[in-house]
């Protein structure tokens, strides 16, 4: 089910949702019964306003909920939460190495990124090319990158593993400079690539070619 979830604190709904799928008893929500893993993966875009309205909770203090939790983790057990996350292999050896200049665009917020690639990765990107929670969408931070100056003449190069945030960059005539991709080994289905491979703006990234990429 991981493929479902945009932006952490939404693993704090999808746990609920699946003790409700197992606990009959603690049920709140109206959408749980006779749900199916497969139905969550197909409609979990549907089912997550409903059920965070019959909860009676609130994206906001979600986030802040799962990042203040997360602070506590790392201040008081820095190498647990290190060792509790890890990178795709290759990854790590394709950023240190990388002669073209980086970006990262991601839902995670961005002190946590920057945690993860200093410490696993080794990789130390300065702050201001971290775009993380809360610097808007995607959509957004590409044509904010595409308008800086020392930027214009370059090729860019957009990677992603969520097919539905490439859909909306081809949607945008603005952005129709970037070549787009869509990593085979990131959270999406089977289903997903299948789509992909018919939309002639992304091309499907393989890991071993991903170092490649950033040569």
């Amino acid at each position: 089910l991981r493929p479902v979830v945009e932006t952490g604190y939404e693993n704090l709904l999808l746990v609920r949702l699946l003790v409700e799928l197992q606990v009959p008893s603690v049920r709140k929500s109206s959408v749980a019964d006779g749900l199916t893993v497969e139905a969550i993966l197909e409609n979990w875009s549907q089912l997550k306003p409903i059920i965070m309205k019959e909860w009676d909770e609130e994206r906001d203090a979600l986030i802040d909920l799962f990042g203040r939790v997360r602070d506590e983790w790392i201040d008081n057990d820095l190498s647990g939460w290190i060792g509790a996350n890890r990178f795709y292999p290759g990854v790590a050896d394709a950023l240190r190495f990388a002669s073209s200049q980086l970006y990262i665009v991601t839902t995670k917020q961005a002190r946590f990124a920057d945690a993860l690639l200093r410490e696993l990765a080794g990789v130390t990107i300065p702050a201001e090319r971290i775009y993380g929670l809360g610097t808007g969408p995607k959509v957004k931070v590409l044509k904010q990158l595409q308008e800086i100056p020392e930027h214009q003449g370059l090729s860019l190069h957009f990677v992603e593993d969520r097919l539905a945030t490439l859909k909306n960059v081809i949607k945008e005539p603005a952005l129709a400079g970037w070549n787009l991709y869509l990593g085979r080994w990131g959270y999406n289905t089977e289903k997903e690539r299948a789509e992909a491979e018919s939309i002639l703006r992304i091309q499907l990234l393989d890991l071993s070619d991903f170092s490649k990429k950033l040569k």
